[in-house]
């Protein structure tokens, strides 16, 4: 069973640093936990724990020293005690996220409060355990973070190729694909572009290539899954 912890808190954070991308592929696919807490013996006893179910962690004694670290981009969560010297681990959480790093958090505390787990988890933690904690609920909650974390990675791998092909996509490839995942038939399109229905196909053509589908099922889904800035911008 892994123990207690205590101290205060403020905000005021650096920005985050560029996690380097220059690691072995066998190892960047390996999950590393990130273990922070002001408490020593907690961290190692956090850090052994990890181990000994073959995951790897790296521990910080404040949010500051996990800001200022270089970290490789791997999956994984972090393990946050919420009240710690200078910025608290809730203060790390709303940082992370409006800085865009979704990394699953857990926070593992021996002084939270009913307001403090309503914060975080609405904040998208995921989960809010008090010391002393069974090891078997921690390890659980270790793994739905990480497999998330995972999940989350493979969708924005699958996003980012389709928004790089659909920057391939002409102005007017662009507006035939914003017709045709409507369901609008081409005859329909070509009216409304003012083009022929030869043409209409001859660009749906081209968009079915570049977006690299063979049906407008897979159009549709890969379309809903494109960036809302992208599905709303006004055509030129």
């Amino acid at each position: 069973m892994v123990g207690t912890t205590a101290l205060t808190a403020s905000p005021v954070l650096p920005p985050l640093p560029r996690l380097p991308m220059s690691i072995a592929a066998d190892t960047m696919d390996r999950p590393l936990v990130l273990i922070v807490d002001d408490d020593e013996d907690m961290r190692s006893a956090l850090r052994e724990l990890m181990l000994s179910v073959g995951i790897d962690a790296c521990c910080f004694g404040s949010t500051k020293e996990l800001l200022h670290a270089d970290l490789p981009e791997r999956p994984g969560c972090l393990i946050l005690d919420v009240r710690m010297p200078g910025a608290s681990g809730l203060d790390l959480q709303q940082h992370l996220t409006l800085n865009g790093n979704t990394r699953p958090v857990i926070f593992l505390t021996g002084h939270g409060d009913i307001a403090m787990t309503v914060q975080a988890m609405k904040a998208g933690a995921v989960d809010f355990l008090t010391k002393p904690v069974r090891d078997q609920t921690l390890l659980d909650a270790v793994t739905a973070a990480i497999e998330k974390d995972v999940s989350q990675r493979a969708v924005a791998r699958l996003v980012k190729q389709h928004v790089d092909r659909y920057a391939k996509l002409t102005p007017r490839e662009r507006e035939v694909l914003r017709e045709v995942v409507k369901g609008r038939l081409n005859k329909q399109i070509a009216f409304d572009l003012g083009i022929s229905e030869i043409t209409v196909k001859l660009h749906r053509g081209n968009v079915t290539k570049k977006m690299q589908v063979t049906s407008i099922g897979q159009l549709i889904r890969i379309w809903e899954l494109l960036p809302s800035e992208i599905r709303t911008e006004r055509s030129a």
